[in-house]
């Protein structure tokens, strides 16, 4: 099994608080993806979030292919960082670890994703022709969206790696 990895920082002018409050809440991922995905949440939210939820969630990852996406919170530091890892979804392996620092002026967050594909082989090959072209336009979407959302560091506190 091939494991990939992808890795988002950003810096934004908000506290770790206000971070926390924003990321641990699952029902703002619809205003950070991109519409094409189609992402919709399946169930309500239970308040707030813990290790041991369970999130159901129907998403487009292309056109014509709708899935289901079931995913666990399986750690939690509050205000620090959250653990969500795919149980039934269309990778073979996803988890993902979201991570909050305070930084001077704001926050840093840090997603990093270690993923694997189905179908061996074929899933590779998709892999590099489409999926991580395609999670990396969702992320880049998604820094977008927050910029707009909280506004930007000044340029002389922050730097973008991905």
């Amino acid at each position: 099994m091939k494991l990939y990895t992808l890795t988002s920082t950003q810096h934004l002018p908000i506290s770790r608080e206000e971070a926390w409050a924003f990321f641990s809440d699952p029902r703002q991922l619809a205003g950070v993806t991109p519409e094409d995905i189609s992402f919709e949440m399946i169930d309500e939210m239970p308040e707030p979030l813990h290790a041991g939820m369970i999130l159901r969630y129907r998403i487009r990852p292309f056109p014509l292919m709708q899935v289901q996406w079931v995913t666990e919170i399986t750690h939690v530091s509050e205000g620090k960082r959250f653990v969500d890892e795919q149980r039934f979804g269309p990778f073979r392996f996803w988890l993902h670890n979201h991570r909050f620092t305070e930084i001077e002026g704001g926050v840093e967050m840090q997603d990093t994703v270690y993923y694997a594909m189905p179908f061996s082989f074929i899933g590779r090959i998709t892999h590099q022709l489409i999926v991580r072209k395609r999670l990396e336009e969702i992320f880049s979407f998604r820094k977008k969206q927050l910029q707009a959302y909280f506004g930007q560091m000044s340029s002389s506190r922050t730097a973008d790696h991905q």
